[in-house]
């Protein structure tokens, strides 16, 4: 190999650096291999998952995830969910998120399907938000029971569905929010979105972010910065939950997120909710700690209110 190939073009820690012949390695944790789950019965939950193909073209799939059924033809409402890891990282099929999407479809007793978008810097933004608005558009198309998934045409309620994410996913279902809103999709009626953790716009240019998508307008993305989106009032869903956490250093971008919502002429109810003494998806990174319960039940009492 020449040796010029070793040459780093570009470096973002902890998330990955690029080499001058495109090559890009990810760092720290996130250069570990990651742990996926298998689909299948969860036995702790007895939820089941299984992968379903969105789009051949792409590649893009999905992980679809349906609680125990005590009747065949029983309906749940529908909880379409984006990953965070800054858009350059993650998947539902690591066992990180997987674990977390099995244990909401458990205690909420919903259907929850989490599609798994491209990612940066390979596929520079907006592949990822592309992806996940497509995403809901192939789901949408089973709202009459005719689409090509069986367990979204038997078991979705596609009168009760919800839009969720943690960090740049929340950034993404915002987007699908707008999307959904703007364009009038037909067939799932979105009651909500529920935020965790999210990453929007700060006060300087995010440079990472402007590096895995080079045609970001800056502080004019409607994207980063929903106060200056033309299309924010007609956002689909009345009510939308954000999520933050005291040591986050994220937090001020999610309360700006609520506090922008509440100034709109949008017209939902926004919902808040802090958790005391964590940081940034504290609830992926150390499920077994003891504020992952209360943050669960205001996530399950949103959806089932």
């Amino acid at each position: 190999m020449d040796s010029g190939n070793n040459e780093v073009t570009h470096q973002f820690p902890p998330f990955f650096r690029v080499f001058k012949d495109g090559r890009v390695q990810r760092l720290g944790r996130y250069g570990q291999v990651p742990e996926f789950a298998p689909t299948g019965v969860d036995p702790k939950t007895q939820v089941q998952s299984k992968d379903v193909v969105v789009s051949s073209d792409s590649g893009v799939s999905a992980r679809l995830f349906l609680p125990k059924l005590n009747d065949p033809n029983h309906k749940f409402p529908l909880v379409v969910h984006y990953h965070g890891g800054a858009f350059c990282l993650g998947s539902p099929a690591i066992k990180t998120f997987h674990n977390f999407l099995a244990s909401l479809a458990a205690e909420a007793n919903v259907m929850v399907i989490s599609i798994d978008y491209r990612l940066a810097p390979e596929h520079r933004l907006p592949v990822a938000y592309e992806d996940s608005w497509a995403g809901m558009q192939w789901i949408a198309t089973h709202s009459e029971g005719e689409g090509p998934e069986p367990w979204l045409n038997v078991h979705a309620d596609f009168g009760r569905v919800f839009l969720a994410g943690e960090s740049a996913g929340a950034n993404i279902a915002h987007y699908v929010a707008v999307q959904a809103g703007m364009t009038g999709l037909v067939g799932p009626n979105i009651v909500g979105s529920l935020l965790l953790h999210p990453f929007f716009g700060g006060k300087e240019i995010d440079k990472m972010y402007n590096f895995m998508c080079p045609t970001s307008a800056g502080f004019s993305d409607p994207i980063l910065y929903p106060e200056v989106d033309p299309n924010l009032s007609g956002m689909a869903g009345q009510r939308v939950m954000v999520c933050v956490a005291e040591n986050d250093s994220l937090k001020s971008r999610g309360v700006g997120y609520a506090e922008t919502l509440r100034r709109s002429v949008w017209g939902g109810t926004v919902e808040f909710y802090e958790t005391e003494g964590e940081g940034h998806g504290f609830f992926l990174l150390n499920p077994s700690c003891d504020k992952v319960k209360p943050l669960m039940k205001v996530m399950v009492d949103f959806i089932n209110q």
